[in-house]
């Protein structure tokens, strides 16, 4: 038995997995090949399905096994909409108190996003898909840390089995970088401009911006096995 992992640890290394496609919609999780891989018990492995079931990631089907699950469009379209909702109130409130080192700040971060961007130009071997939605992702945190909402930031960016995964695809099949850069360079003009009235159509358009890249592609033969329209019951 390896002592030094947890069932916590093994959850957190499945779930990543999962959401980074590693493990992708369909694939069969096997507790005789994970109780290999992490030489540990049934017990605790058991414990770690029930548990990515309850989070979504997959369903455990009796006689049969377990499987990782579609990705919901329709659950997917939820969370993007609690997303904007939330965050065009953050972003408000963020211009009104944002100060220019706040918006130096913004700058560094979208300055970052771009040296990884370019590598997809440059040497595509070298770009990581992980480090660019995390780069992004920091841009956006500025306005919740300076107007003391992490809280909701934290509970919006928490691994989530459709959101979180649909993110992912959308690099991969939509190839959503240079949108991603340019809507991010219209969001620093309108902080430094202050245009309340650019805000929720500026972030519908960038939070909304997986569903329109992705486009036919959801339907695909490609990704037919990567969705699912109807909501996962309990």
């Amino acid at each position: 038995m390896n002592i030094n992992l947890t069932s916590d640890k093994i959850y957190k290394i499945l779930e990543n997995e999962i959401v980074q496609l590693k493990i992708q919609p369909g694939d069969f999780l096997s507790e005789n090949t994970l109780c290999k891989r992490f030489q540990i018990s049934r017990t605790p492995i058991r414990s770690v399905l029930q548990r990515l079931q309850q989070a979504g990631f997959v369903q455990i089907v009796p006689h049969k096994g377990t499987i990782v699950t579609s990705i919901c469009l329709k659950l997917a379209n939820q969370w993007i909409f609690q997303r904007m909702a939330v965050e065009c109130m953050v972003l408000r409130d963020f211009i009104n108190i944002c100060t220019p080192a706040d918006v130096a700040h913004i700058r560094y971060a979208q300055e970052c996003l771009q040296k990884i961007a370019d590598k997809l130009k440059n040497a595509p071997e070298e770009f990581d898909i992980n480090e660019f939605l995390v780069t992004d992702l920091s841009m956006h945190k500025i306005w919740f840390q300076a107007t003391d909402k992490m809280f909701l930031w934290e509970n919006l960016i928490r691994p989530q089995a459709d959101y979180s995964r649909f993110i992912r695809l959308d690099v991969v099949g939509g190839r959503n970088v240079p949108d991603v850069m340019k809507e991010h360079q219209e969001l620093i003009d309108v902080i430094e401009n202050r245009d309340f009235t650019a805000i929720e159509p500026l972030l519908k358009r960038h939070l909304y911006g997986g569903m329109r890249r992705m486009g036919s592609q959801l339907f695909s033969e490609e990704y037919q096995r990567f969705f699912t329209v109807s909501e996962k019951s309990n």
